[in-house]
């Protein structure tokens, strides 16, 4: 029978998990509810296992919402000298782009070359061959007219000779999470979110199982599995430290800006490299806005508080684009909002700074630790492939596992259903269809007619919030708001002026009374101000936040205050 996201609500699930787990010894008990995990989770299903997956915040709360949201191949991988992984990654990219089209979507990049950079024409087209003949079609070409006037308007052309077009692709990275849990969902996989791995618990100097803490209500209980799984991202070591095991993992921050994209209008993803020290950095479309991105820094902060943009980054940041646009004048004024998200890679030195943190190996590594397999590193294009390794590396364990046909079968089953009629543009349909896989069909014809609204210049419609709220597992403000969709990213100030309209709709779906919704949209405002602002904003939009809880709430000030 089919186990879908939308069966249960998180109090449901947490109860029936509860309920049954004196009884219950699951295959495979997957920590860590990002890309890494929920792929993991998912291949496993699909080789017949029971699985269980659990995630101490929210799912995508991690990286995985908070990445550059490419599925690329690692052209700089091949550069220098990785091709394995560059092969990998480019077979997985076009897997990907064929199995979920609307949620991967193909992107155009463009390189411009300057007189005495490195690397020049030649050489830069002359890897892009074998970048093309991997995938296996013709993907760039040399261009030397128009870059300025009709390719790139306002690039730096001081010194151009021409530039290179090629082709990755670009993605929802929280969504693709999302759409990578149901499919496990459909398999019969378990999925709860806002539990926490607290301690390893060993029978015989085996890992058995592992105690477990909700943190919306604060219970605490044990789990029991055949194996367990450690995909925590930059919070690997902290179980494998209980077994004694020495820090591998260098969390490296990479940090964004988002811009209106009449701001700063891109037709392709703008590969350039920053003045200062010459790494690559970029600008790139996505979701009607414009990313420019990213830097790459040791990150030295409590890893259980979600990173934020430095001032110093900012400047980087901004300093890099205008070079590379110079009559653009991006400010800080044109600034919607800020990311910062925490690379887990496993470092190649017993001293994890000894080595810039942009010289760092991205590739993954397994580790098996008396029965908890632990795995970081790699990229989010090549999430199957690490699954794969992991259950090969969990085989020992499991006594039924069906490995042999998983490397080949499709990860996403085609959803062939169609909708009633509806009023919807074909290209909104099928992003609704790959975000959404066979439910998208539900969510389309449950919609009225005022619901198919985009809301604002992002690409969600107003129904979509209806369904989310009901069907995924949403617990706070910022599910809904950062990660189910992308409104906080996207509109200013975190989307506060859909506060109040997002009110009755929260508090009927989550049966939150007055006190619990203000209690959210602090938290929420909280949560932009600190990690999703400029720095210097903070201070402003405090100022802002009482008056904004009086609109949103509709409750006597004395309450507010």
């Amino acid at each position: 029978m089919s186990n879908i996201l939308t069966s249960l609500s998180r109090a449901q699930q947490l109860s029936q998990l509860q309920q049954n787990n004196a009884k219950t010894t699951w295959d495979m008990i997957v920590i860590g509810g990002g890309i890494t995990g929920a792929g993991i989770l998912l291949t496993a299903c699909q080789a017949g296992l029971k699985v269980l997956l659990i995630e101490q915040q929210d799912f995508a709360w991690g990286a995985s919402s908070k990445s550059s949201k490419m599925v690329h191949g690692g052209l700089r991988y091949l550069g220098s000298g990785q091709y394995n992984m560059t092969k990998d990654a480019v077979t997985e990219r076009e897997k990907l782009l064929n199995e979920l089209p609307g949620l991967v979507s193909p992107l155009q990049f463009l390189m411009g070359h300057y007189k005495f950079q490195f690397p020049g024409p030649f050489i830069f087209n002359s890897l892009l061959t074998i970048y093309d003949w991997i995938g296996g079609k013709r993907n760039h070409r040399y261009i030397n007219h128009a870059i300025g006037d009709f390719h790139v308007p306002g690039i730096e052309q001081s010194k151009l000779q021409g530039a290179t077009q090629f082709a990755d692709a670009v993605t929802d990275d929280a969504r693709l999470v999302m759409r990578v849990l149901q499919e496990a969902q459909e398999l019969g996989g378990s999925i709860i979110n806002y539990l926490s791995a607290e301690q390893v618990i060993k029978t015989a100097d085996k890992v058995t199982g592992i105690k477990v803490s909700d943190q919306v209500l604060g219970q605490q209980f044990n789990l029991t599995a055949k194996v367990v799984i450690n995909a925590t991202g930059p919070w690997t070591d902290k179980l494998r430290q209980q077994l004694q095991a020495k820090k591998a993992i260098r969390p490296l921050r990479g940090s964004h800006l988002i811009v209106p994209n009449w701001r700063l209008p891109l037709a392709y993803s703008v590969s350039y490299f920053h003045p200062q020290d010459k790494r690559p950095i970029f600008a790139f479309p996505w979701e009607n806005s414009s990313v420019i991105g990213t830097t790459d820094l040791d990150h030295d902060c409590d890893l259980d508080q979600q990173p934020s943009i430095s001032q110093a980054e900012v400047d980087y940041l901004l300093t890099g684009i205008n070079k590379q646009f110079p009559q653009a004048d991006i400010t800080e004024a044109d600034v919607i909002s800020t990311y910062a998200g925490i690379r887990p890679v496993v470092s190649n030195s017993d001293n994890l700074k000894s080595t810039k943190p942009s010289d760092e190996k991205r590739e993954h590594s397994i580790w098996d630790e008396q029965g908890m397999i632990s795995v970081a590193g790699g990229k989010l294009t090549t999430f199957r492939l690490i699954a794969l390794d992991v259950l090969k590396a969990a085989q020992p364990y499991l006594s039924d596992i069906k490995l042999k046909q998983l490397k080949n079968a499709l990860l996403f089953k085609p959803v062939t259903d169609k909708p009633a009629d509806t009023q919807l543009h074909p290209q909104k349909i099928q992003r609704l269809k790959s975000q959404y896989g066979k439910h998208y069909i539900h969510l389309i014809n449950d919609m009225k007619d005022n619901e198919l609204k985009q809301i604002g210049t992002t690409n969600t419609l107003f129904g979509e919030l209806k369904w989310i709220l009901q069907h995924e597992m949403i617990v706070h403000l910022d599910d809904l708001l950062l990660r189910r969709t992308r409104i906080g990213l996207l509109l200013e100030n975190g989307g506060e002026s859909l506060l109040p309209q997002l009110r009755s709709l929260c508090q009927t779906a989550l049966a939150w009374d007055d006190a619990q919704w203000q209690q959210e949209v602090n938290r929420y405002q909280t949560i932009i101000q600190q990690y999703y602002s400029l720095p210097k904003q903070t201070d402003r939009l405090s100022t802002n936040h009482s008056n904004l809880l009086k609109e949103s709430n509709g409750l006597p000030n004395e309450l507010v205050n």
